[in-house]
């Protein structure tokens, strides 16, 4: 049977070693200091280690998670990860997925793709053990380190006080050696859905938790199922409840199966009770270890804010919400990229502070976006009353023949990036162009001969224009702009047209660090560029 490197989770990665900082005669200052070394806390610290930003990594552990944890990792944060620089281990490593199956009772009502159109260079999704993710995060550490980056992750420093000020915050840190101090011109806290730092601070973390109880089973098998996600409503081996099946790398299986409410969650966990609820779905015949087994309770819920003045949140710490439709770590890693290239400009001075108002704005628009389609999830997936599951079973009937049916059938609204539309840092839309790239969006992927698009945006602002005339790099409020210079020639599959301009002959747009389009136009203007960008940087 092929098993999982147990040594993963019991070797340190970022054991614990003393610091000149514990020594110091007054506390030490830091440019940013990042709470948890988990997937959002070293996605941060590695693209401000990218852009030349001194950072250091708290983790009151020492080694990456015990237990698969998040799985499913989307088309957007790998392409992020692709800018971080760790995209292609990540792939490699994972199980690549884009069809789900659907099926009630005995029988599959219908299958969707999640990627159905060509022409992008990451997959809709890949399923990736929490463990692994976290190994080649750290290994992008470490040949940032190996590059003279200033990145640094200290193992078993615990961050046990925290102090706010106008211009810095003061931290004391727990080690086996005893406590120290430093202090941070910024935090940023990336410690969990149990904040100790949200704790500390006293700020608030409300929502809805659901009646319901979920059982998380990773079994090592050999199974010829396909790679796919699927999904039970009411299924034989588990009546009047749901479950779930997911593929991931070396022979491990993740099982989703409802419990309901009133449970001994305890007792639930025991192998012994585990085992008889896995071999009712399996098969008594299949031969199985189990590697991690948890049960979860949903909850979603967010804090009011997502900045405190120079306390920033991102990740769970910031927005907890159902682990049906992969809204954790791919929330958290869209709340890094939205945060770091702000926060990397008002460093550096050529951005006001307020420009980190627009992190909370947007990513708070985001979270309120994951929650209710999560909620909905949630509702669906676990009906509150005997109407509910009437009315739900009626609309799994009709979808096995019935299209119109299908998209009223919710098994967890699976995570795609948020369009921000509203949001103070877009420009008024000035091309009658395709709307999924309005001011706001995301930018979709396209083939341009044997590389993709998005490869070719880096971690500032770009001008890309299609088909038209501007200068090489344009320069405005102490920014540099370079041009990326298209054309629907460079892509014979008709993709970048169609993504990007629609009826329109030709196109200018401005894109943010972030690869979310901030502006847009038939033709160069500088005046409407310099506008544009005087938005996108918060100083209107």
């Amino acid at each position: 049977m092929n098993k999982p490197v147990k040594k993963i989770f019991e070797v340190p990665l970022y054991p614990y070693t003393r610091h000149d900082d514990q020594d110091a005669a007054r506390p030490p200052r830091h440019k940013v200091v990042v709470i948890g070394a988990g997937p959002v806390g070293l996605a941060a610290a590695i693209d401000l280690a990218q852009q030349g930003v001194e950072v250091v990594v708290l983790d009151e552990n020492d080694k990456v998670s015990f237990g698969s944890r998040a799985i499913c990792f989307a088309k957007r944060p790998l392409e992020i990860l692709d800018r971080l620089g760790c995209g292609q281990p990540m792939v490699d490593k994972g199980v690549i997925w884009n069809l789900g199956k659907v099926f009630f009772d005995d029988r599959k009502v219908y299958d969707f793709n999640l990627l159905p159109e060509e022409g992008h260079r990451r997959p809709a999704f890949i399923n990736l053990q929490q463990y692994y993710f976290e190994q080649f995060l750290v290994d992008r550490v470490r040949a940032l380190q190996a590059e003279g980056a200033p990145i640094e992750i200290r193992g078993r420093n615990k961050v046990s006080a925290i102090g706010t000020h106008p211009d810095h915050v003061t931290l004391e840190i727990d080690t086996p050696e005893g406590s120290y101090n430093i202090e941070a011109d910024w935090l940023i806290a990336c410690d969990g859905a149990g904040s100790p730092t949200r704790a500390m601070l006293g700020l608030d973390f409300v929502g809805r938790v659901f009646e319901d109880n979920f059982l998380i089973a990773d079994v090592v098998m050999e199974a010829d199922f396909p790679t796919e996600r699927w999904f039970w409503f009411d299924p034989p081996f588990n009546r009047g409840q749901s479950a779930l099946l997911h593929k991931q790398p070396d022979g491990v299986w993740r099982i989703d199966l409802q419990l309901g409410w009133d449970i001994d969650k305890d007792r639930e966990k025991r192998p012994e009770n585990v085992i008889p609820r896995l071999k009712a779905m399996l098969g008594e015949d299949v031969d199985f270890e189990l590697e991690w087994v948890s049960i979860y309770t949903f909850q979603c819920r967010r804090m009011e804010r997502f900045r405190h003045g120079r306390v920033l949140f991102a990740g769970d710490a910031a927005h907890q919400v159902s682990p049906f439709g992969a809204r954790g770590a791919n929330s958290g890693l869209q709340d890094t990229d939205n945060l770091i290239w702000k926060l990397k400009l008002v460093i550096d001075g050529k951005a006001p502070e307020n420009l980190l108002d627009s992190y909370d704005l947007e990513r708070v628009y985001g979270a309120d976006e994951n929650i209710l389609n999560s909620s909905r999830s949630t509702d669906f997936i676990t009906p509150k009353s005997d109407i509910s599951r009437i009315l739900r079973d009626a609309v799994l009937d009709l979808s096995e023949t019935y299209e119109f049916a299908r998209p009223l059938v919710n098994s967890g609204r699976l995570s795609v990036p948020s369009t921000y539309d509203g949001s103070p840092l877009n420009s008024a839309d000035a091309l009658a162009g395709p709307n999924r790239t309005r001011p706001g969006s995301p930018c979709p992927d396209a083939p341009l001969g044997d590389d993709f698009l998005l490869s070719k945006l880096g971690n500032g602002f770009t001008l890309m224009t299609i088909d038209t005339e501007a200068p090489e790099s344009f320069a405005a409020e102490g920014v540099t702009i370079p041009r990326l210079a298209l054309s629907v020639r460079d892509d014979p599959s008709g993709a970048l047209a169609a993504r990007y301009l629609g009826d329109a002959p030709s196109a200018v747009y401005l894109i943010r660090p972030d690869q979310h389009v901030a502006a847009r136009w038939d033709s160069f203007d500088a005046p409407r560029v310099t506008a544009a960008l005087t938005r996108a940087l918060g100083k209107e």
